[in-house]
């Protein structure tokens, strides 16, 4: 992703979420969009964002129990994997110092960031091996598991099982979901 970045771009510095190389509050802010669930464990993570930061942390995550009934349902297995992964907002408020806010964020039905909530109404494009490749829970499950998924909805899709049981949501503008914005002002 560094290499990806446009010449002139602010610096990027190869580091873990965990080990900060920064002295305590070298930042007037920190923030972590969709990336916790990748910190072993995010508890050290966050506690390097309170540490580092001497004004507020913001951290862009999702309560999974949240997501869409059809993604509950037809992404289980992965879910499954992906739900440990997760601290809940309490442990998110309670590693950055026990006082936060927490906000919903809507998902707008064209959203085109590729995590797998993006596709609340427009599940077809969970079928692209492309959208699922920007998606690290696939990468968590078994052998055959991501086809088997892959399989289930595309027949609910051609069968139109799909659109009968939710195919409202195709008329919604957005969707209040599993998007939480988690918002630590300064200790």
């Amino acid at each position: 992703m560094r290499a990806q970045r446009p010449a002139g771009a602010a610096p990027a510095i190869a580091a873990r979420a965990e080990a900060l190389p920064f002295d305590d509050g070298a930042f007037d802010a920190a923030m972590a969009c969709v990336t916790i669930h990748h910190w072993e464990p995010p508890q050290a993570g966050l506690a390097e964002l309170r540490r580092v930061s001497r004004g507020p942390v913001v951290i862009f995550t999702f309560e999974l129990d949240h997501l869409p009934a059809w993604q509950r349902e037809f992404l289980h297995e992965g879910l499954v994997k992906e739900r440990p992964r997760f601290p809940t907002t309490d442990d998110i408020v309670a590693a950055l110092g026990g006082r936060a806010r927490v906000e919903r964020i809507p998902t707008p039905g064209d959203c085109v960031d590729g995590f797998f909530e993006a596709f609340w109404r427009r599940p077809e494009e969970l079928l692209d091996p492309a959208v699922r490749g920007a998606q690290s829970m696939w990468t968590l499950l078994e052998p055959g598991v991501e086809q088997r998924i892959i399989d289930r909805l595309a027949a609910a899709l051609d069968s139109g099982a799909w659109d009968a049981d939710h195919g409202h949501l195709r008329e919604q503008d957005n969707f209040q979901g599993a998007l939480r914005l988690v918002i630590s002002e300064a200790p």
